[in-house]
């Protein structure tokens, strides 16, 4: 049966300078190969983009292997079986796998989360329910630690891991303050009810940042560095905690900033302040945390308590376009794209 199929794929065809343009992507079919013993053939019906494949497109040194010229994108994908060579899995099974920028993949079925559409919508594997939300509940239980009446302040924040951080945190009993960029955004992050919603772009983004946390912050997410990190440092509290999750303002720089060398500064800050800041992946706290995530997180979900936004795009020729709008702020939710 697989052999009749042809597979859509997207691949990279160069390195990005700066944003990925169409040069840097190659289109291409296939045909698609039948399973291996233990392995599935699936058809993708969901596509997560997400920020950290703009590291892998590059051959800096990163936590995860560059992708090499040629590759398929890299993602998380919602699947349907569609054959299988594995004990366990069947066509028509719905799948959370790592099928990447094409229409088929064929996977070890040992990879893959069997996922229950009755129990929620399956594209929330790839967003509150999957590994952005999960991110956002390890980074911030883990090493955030906020106390109730505290202040936690999340940049990025109406995006899938900045929303999860927010709204866990007043779960949690805390203050959170939200931090976008944009009109849109903040009636967002009222919507989903932060306690403070403020635009980065505005010009007096650091009076409203000090009037929304006049106690200081807690605990401060970052997921954009940049300015919004510029304006929120002389705000932080003493022993405050700063999960580091992204630096998105910097993802497609050619170029190190311009001005004085500020490193002095920031480490006079954690010295005198004794701060915490910690880089995390969320993958490290997965063996212990995983499965407190998914009960806490269903239920939070089901209850209202934490509410979700997916920004989906039809079809896989959208994914570079709907990627690079990500990565420009374009996005209001969980990217994702619905590629059959």
């Amino acid at each position: 049966m697989s052999t009749h199929l042809q597979n859509h794929r997207i691949r990279l065809a160069a390195r990005p300078h700066g944003e990925p343009t169409a040069p840097d992507y190659q289109h291409d079919m296939v045909d698609v190969p039948s399973p291996a013993e233990g392995q599935v053939l699936l058809r993708t019906r969901f596509l997560s983009l997400d920020p950290y494949v703009r590291g892998r497109m590059s051959d800096a040194e990163s936590y995860a292997a560059p992708m090499e010229i040629g590759d398929v994108i890299v993602g998380a994908t919602v699947s349907e079986v569609v054959e299988s060579a594995a004990d366990g899995f069947s066509a028509g099974d719905t799948v959370l796998s790592y099928g990447g920028w094409q229409e088929y993949s064929v996977e070890a079925a040992e990879g893959l989360r069997r996922l229950d559409p009755e129990g929620a919508p399956v594209t929330t594997a790839l967003g509150v329910l999957g590994m952005p939300g999960f991110t956002a509940y390890a980074g911030l239980l883990a090493i955030g630690r906020p106390q109730p009446g505290e202040t936690v302040a999340v940049a990025a924040a109406t995006g899938p891991v900045g929303s999860a951080v927010g709204q866990i945190a007043r779960v949690l009993g805390a203050r959170a303050v939200g931090i976008a960029g944009g009109e849109r955004k903040v009636e967002r992050m009222r919507e989903l009810g932060f306690d403070a919603a403020l635009d980065h772009r505005t010009p007096d983004f650091g009076a409203h940042l000090a009037d929304a946390a006049p106690d200081g912050i807690d605990v401060y997410f970052e997921n954009v560095g940049g300015a919004v990190w510029d304006a929120v440092l002389p705000h932080l509290n003493e022993f405050a905690r700063v999960p580091v999750c992204g630096l998105a303002a910097s993802y497609n720089a050619t170029a190190l900033p311009e001005g004085p060398d500020r490193s002095g500064e920031l480490m006079g800050a954690v010295l005198r302040k004794s701060l915490t800041l910690r880089g995390f992946i969320q993958r490290e706290f997965a063996p212990t945390m995983f499965e407190d995530f998914l009960r806490d997180m269903t239920g939070w979900v089901a209850s209202g308590q934490v509410r979700y936004l997916e920004d989906i795009h039809e079809g896989l020729d959208s994914a570079p376009d709907a990627f690079l709008g990500m990565l420009r702020g374009a996005n209001l939710g969980k990217t994702i794209v619905q590629v059959s």
